[in-house]
């Protein structure tokens, strides 16, 4: 029971991850993205499209994985980014507000996904789960170990690599420098000759991508066959959110706090409670951010805050 338990928590887990990962750095670069919800909603619909048009034109028999997987990635990356750049058009130049402008995304983002996800059929999610979660490790070989880390599609690995790469970037690089810098005082990163809107635009479109792809794990990897008509992404997408801050911003801790968040997700699924106690475990995740919150604002130490500038649209002529 402890092997499924904890191979469920990781598969769950990085639902949560990509979301997160791409929400760290949309705010790392000063922005608050309330649609991340919808974004995710906009990649998973991207990648049922993807598969959808790949099975209608090369059939369902013996699917080519990384040809599958291509043309799920590609229209994942085009609706996902799409979502991104109406946000960056209406926060970084328009300079809207950008928490109403991640709410109507959130809107948009889940209602087109129902809408269109309707469209698609239940059959060739289902299909698609087959080919996502081909795996070339001998895991079954490595006894617990190998199926709780080693049984995994591509995508499992690909959002902790992402979530790796991107703290070594904003710690050790120049660019994580400027990313920072663009986060924490704009107007000092403009008189710097930092690009302040191209690193605004940057983080948002790349970013948006990142939580886009948890909207496709969700739908080819995870679930595989959910209807988007009831599916629960928009929800996953919250916790993502709430994840940033329970990460203090810090990607490295998200990979931990996914899994925490994921445990958290799935373990109702594992005991014999009543609906009342399965509702009660949906409250912990928000609970333990909350007293995240709390800590922080108590020891007040510059390294778990959020960027100075987090929501705040910048203006050059103030400068």
């Amino acid at each position: 029971m402890f092997v499924a338990f904890m191979k469920a928590t990781l598969q769950m887990a990085i639902v949560y991850l990509f979301g997160c990962t791409g929400e760290i750095l949309i705010e790392k670069g000063g922005n608050l993205n309330l649609g991340i919800p919808g974004i995710m909603c906009l990649g998973a619909l991207g990648g049922a499209i993807g598969v959808d048009i790949y099975f209608k034109a090369f059939g369902f028999n013996n699917p080519i994985w990384i040809l599958l997987m291509l043309f799920a990635l590609v229209f994942t990356g085009i609706l996902a980014c799409l979502g991104g750049l109406i946000y960056a058009l209406f926060t970084v130049t328009l300079r809207a507000n950008q928490n109403v402008t991640g709410l109507v995304l959130t809107t948009f983002g889940v209602g087109l996904m129902k809408f269109l996800g309707a469209l698609i059929p239940i059959e060739t999610l289902t299909k698609a789960k087959d080919t996502f979660k081909a795996t070339f490790i001998p895991y079954t070989k490595l006894g617990g170990f190998g199926e709780i880390f080693l049984s995994h599609g591509l995508l499992f690995y690909i959002a902790l690599i992402l979530a790796i790469a991107l703290a070594i970037v904003l710690a050790k690089t120049r660019l994580g420098l400027f990313i920072r810098a663009v986060g924490e005082s704009p107007a000092t990163a403009d008189a710097q000759g930092i690009p302040v809107e191209k690193y605004k635009y940057g983080c948002i479109l790349i970013g948006s991508f990142i939580a886009g792809l948890g909207g496709l794990y969700y739908v080819c990897d995870y679930s595989g066959g959910t209807t988007f008509t009831d599916g629960a992404i928009d929800a996953f997408g919250w916790l993502a959110l709430a994840l940033v801050i329970f990460s203090i911003w810090k990607p490295t801790i998200g990979i931990a706090g996914s899994i925490v968040f994921g445990g958290l997700t799935i373990l109702p699924n594992f005991l014999k409670i009543s609906i009342t106690q399965i509702r009660l475990f949906a409250m912990f995740p928000y609970l333990f951010t909350v007293i995240v919150l709390i800590i922080t604002s108590i020891f007040g130490k510059r390294s778990i805050q959020p960027p100075s500038s987090l929501g705040i649209n910048y203006y050059r002529e103030d400068r």
